[in-house]
Formats: structure tokens, sequence, C-alpha cells
């Protein structure tokens, strides 16, 4: 529980930095929109509408958006600003409706009266429209804060630290106190946010404006000491940080701190701790940037933003290369570590000894009911089965694949986050789901992998990825270049964690002393 806390303090520091600096941006922005639109109406009406949009986006997809974009304009596409920009148009819309609201709705007696006193527009503005309309103004600001917190959560997959780190890497591996704390501090931040800026209103609203400064100063007490001083004091470790925005000089005497980027779901959890050990014992030291999405991960590799991390050779081959499937697995794999080298200066430490492929598996008693054994049995009875997969599955190249070799057509699809997709089948909730082959809970739920004969599926070995500032490091070659994971050894690991409640640390120390590692000279 000490660590937990411990690593929770950085990350709550830079959440809070981060929904902070969006709203005060989303402000910025807003507020002279509002003031300007006052005057002119149709300016307010299509504002408000431009800014709706941006609302109906989902979280997740809009900050996944602002890394390509900021790729295309040359701007560090990961980790603090795309979540950054994402989150100030998240702002945007409660502030600028409230303010325009709150313009419109002051007594035009008052204005009328302001104007005889021979004000002019900005006068009027700034000593009648602008007090009169602050309460409701400060009301759209403390909702913003409250949705801009919330928000910040989803930025953990673009590199971001922030409270989402915990409340993914709980999720997937079904560590309920990480999840609950990250949802807990989530909530209590958005809760203090609230509370302080209802006084900061209150204050506007009644007869004590001169006392708005009260909650104004406790708020920069709060961040004082949440962003200044907690991290500070309990010393916190460093594994939940940011994906670092800016490259470090390409020429080194030796490599002695790196970066290990993970995926989001249990097994990369497990085998970025495995790196991280490995590492550690030949003197280099290393921190983790988690849950980050597939693409994501991968262009952060080629850029030097993360140094390391283990991909499969499956989606590199139909995501990253979009290459057809049915190829051979040495095949795949050597077009794969040519390309890596050759396009993107990457380094392939070659397989790492277990495959974890995308396969459908079905619970014993559905199995046994229709006598499925591989795609092609699947294929005649689909139209009356339920498919269960993970977000990314059916817009993948694969499962189009598996559509068109065997002709497998579901009666009703239905996506789940990956942590959940076991339980649901278990439970009943559909018949079959998108699995992996090295996930421990196949066999903890007994269900049936169907076999793929026509090798719809492309071969999806697990292999090691190395950044070009580390690609030619010895010590790091040595430490990592020999691994060999049997598949047996990888589905326990998970297991342990999935099923058992270990850390991915405890897991990852577990599986290190079963495996073949040589020593390496520090």
């Amino acid at each position: 529980m000490t660590d937990l806390l411990r690593g929770l303090a950085p990350l709550l520091a830079a959440h809070l930095e981060l929904a902070l600096i969006a709203l005060l941006i989303g402000a910025a922005i807003s507020l002279p929109i509002a003031i300007v639109a006052t005057r002119r109406p149709l300016l307010a009406e299509i504002a408000i509408a431009v800014t709706s949009i941006v609302q109906t986006v989902p979280g997740l997809a809009l900050l996944a958006l602002m890394v390509p974009i900021l790729a295309a304009i040359g701007g560090p596409p990961f980790g603090f600003a795309p979540a950054l920009i994402a989150l100030a148009l998240y702002a945007l819309l409660p502030i600028l409706r409230n303010a325009v609201t709150g313009l419109r709705g002051v007594d035009p007696a008052a204005v009328e009266a302001a104007i005889g006193m021979g004000m002019s527009p900005w006068q009027v503005m700034r000593f009648v429209q602008l007090p009169l309309a602050a309460p409701v103004i400060a009301a759209g600001i403390r909702t913003a804060a409250v949705w801009t917190v919330g928000a910040a959560t989803l930025a953990t997959p673009v590199g971001q630290a922030c409270l989402g780190n915990y409340i993914f890497t709980g999720l997937q591996t079904r560590n309920f106190a990480m999840l609950l704390a990250g949802v807990a501090a989530s909530a209590a931040l958005a809760l203090t946010l609230d509370a302080i800026l209802a006084a900061f209103e209150l204050s506007l609203a009644g007869r004590r404006r001169r006392r708005a400064w009260i909650p104004l100063a406790g708020l920069a007490a709060f961040v004082a000491i949440v962003i200044g001083v907690v991290p500070r004091a309990i010393h916190p470790s460093d594994d939940h940080v940011a994906v670092r925005t800016s490259k470090e000089p390409a020429a080194r005497a030796a490599i002695t701190h790196v970066r290990i980027g993970a995926k989001t779901f249990t097994e990369q959890y497990v085998l970025a701790e495995l790196l991280r050990a490995r590492l550690a014992a030949v003197g280099i030291s290393a921190d983790l940037a988690q849950s980050l999405g597939s693409n994501v991960i991968f262009d952060a590799l080629v850029r030097g933003d993360v140094d390391v991390y283990v991909d499969y050779t499956g989606t590199l081959w139909t995501n990253v290369m979009h290459r057809a499937s049915n190829v051979a697995r040495w095949q795949v794999l050597a077009e794969i570590e040519g390309w890596l080298a050759h396009d993107h200066g990457v380094r392939s430490l070659g397989s790492l000894g277990f495959e974890n492929t995308y396969a459908i598996a079905v619970r014993r008693d559905t199995a046994q009911r229709y006598d499925l054994h591989t795609l092609g049995d699947l294929a005649r009875v689909a139209p009356q089965l339920s498919l269960g997969a993970d977000y990314e599955f059916l817009g993948r190249a694969e499962w189009a694949a598996v559509e068109r070799t065997y002709g497998v057509h579901f009666g009703r699809s239905t996506t789940f986050d990956p942590a959940l997709l076991y339980e649901a089948v278990a439970r009943g909730e559909v018949d079959a789901i998108s699995a992996f082959s090295s996930d421990g809970r196949i066999a903890a739920n007994d269900l049936v992998v169907l076999a793929d004969p026509l090798n719809a599926l492309p071969p999806y070995d697990a292999t090691i990825l190395l950044g070009s500032r580390i690609a030619d490091d010895a010590r790091v070659a040595c430490a990592l270049a020999p691994l060999h994971v049997p598949v047996e050894l990888m589905r326990q690991a998970n297991a342990m964690v999935d099923r058992d409640k270990a850390s991915a640390a405890d897991a990852a120390a577990w599986l290190l002393a079963r495996v073949d590692a040589p020593v390496c000279p520090p």
C-alpha cells in the first residue's frame, strides 16, 4: 500500500498540472470570443456550434487524433502536447456557453445607464457587463474544471503521465487497489477544485467580491502543495512517467538510462518489468512509459521518445507495414527485421521464444455442442453465435482476413475492454472472444482455442525492438538479446497477475528466475 501511495503522488501532480493549464488555455480562448460575440450574435452561434461538435468527439479519439496532427506539422506528438491541446478543446464549450449566456443576460437598463453616463463600449463591458456576468462565467469555468479533470485520465495512451496510469494499469491487470486509488484520486481532485471554484463563484455572486481573493489563494496553495510539496516529500519512484518530449543527444559515451514502453495489457507490463530487471543487471537504469496505444508506441520508438519495447510480428506486419498474411513465419520475421533497420533505424533482437497471436476462443461447452475444432467449423454456426472482441480487433486486417478466408460472420459482435473479455465469455454474455494465445486466462476459464489451418492470422512472435539510440550498445544487446521465454512460462506469469493478483514486477522476477539469462559485464 505504501508503494501504491508513493507512486500516486507524481501522477496526481502531473494530472493537476495538465488539467489546470488546459483550463487556463480554454478560458483564454473562450472569454475573448464571448466578449466579441456579445455584439455579433452570428459569431456566438458559430463558435458554440463548433465547440459543441468538438464535445461530441470521444475523449480518447480526440487525444489519439492529436498524435498524427502534431506529427504532420512537426510538433511533439507524444506526451504533454497532444493531451494539453485535446483537453483545452474540451474545456471550451462550458466556458464559452456560460460566458455568452451571462453577458447576454445583463439587464439592458444597466447597460443603457452606463452608456448615458458617457462610458465607451469597452468601459461598459469592463465595469458593467463583465462584473454582472461574472458569477455565470465562474460557473462555466467550474463545470469545465470538473470535465477536464475527468477527461485528463484518458491521456495515458498518448504517453502523458496522469492518474489514468493507475486506472488503465489497474483495469488491465485486475489490480483493483490500483484502479480504485486512481479513480479516488481523480474524484478527490475534481471535488476539491469544484469546491474552491464554488467558493469563488459565491463570492462573485454576493456582496463580498473583495473577498474573492480568498478562494483564489486557496487554489494557489492547493496547487503548490500537490505539485511542489507532496511529490518531493515522499521521494516518489519513476515508475509512471510521461513519454519524453525532447530527444537526448545522439552521441553518448555510454548508455546509462533508457525508457521502456509498454502497451495496454498484462503481458506488456510483465515484459517491461522483465526488460528493466535485465538492464539493471548491467548497470542501466530504466523508467516505464506504460499503457501506450499500438501505433503511438511504435511511432514513439522511431522518434526516440521511448528506447525499447516488446512488439509482435503480426502487429508490425499488418498494421505498420500493411502487408498481407499467409506468409511463412521465418519470412515474416526476416522481412520485418530488414524493414525496421532500413526504413527506421530500429533493431529487432529476434523472437523472444513465444507467440502471442490473436485467436478465436470459445467455452468448452460451446465447442462440444457444435463440434468446433477449427475456424472452418466455426463458420458453419457463427450466425447463431455472438463474438466479443477488444477495441481494435474488429477493425484490424487480421479479422478481415478471417472473414475472407473462412467466411465467418457472427450474428452479433460486441467490443469490450480487453480486461473484461474473458469474464464476458465465462458469464455467457458472448459465445466466442478474440483471445491472445499466451494469455493465462484461457486455461483459467477452460476455453478452447480454435485452430487456424489456412493461416489467415499472421504469426505473432514477440520481439524486442531497440530504438536507434541504443541499437548498437553492446551491454543492452547482451542483457536482452539472449532472452528466451517459453509460452508456458509466459502464460503462467500472465496468470499470476490476472488471476493471483501479483504485481507485474513480481511476475517478471518469477519469470526471470526461470529463463536462460546469461551474466553480462556491468
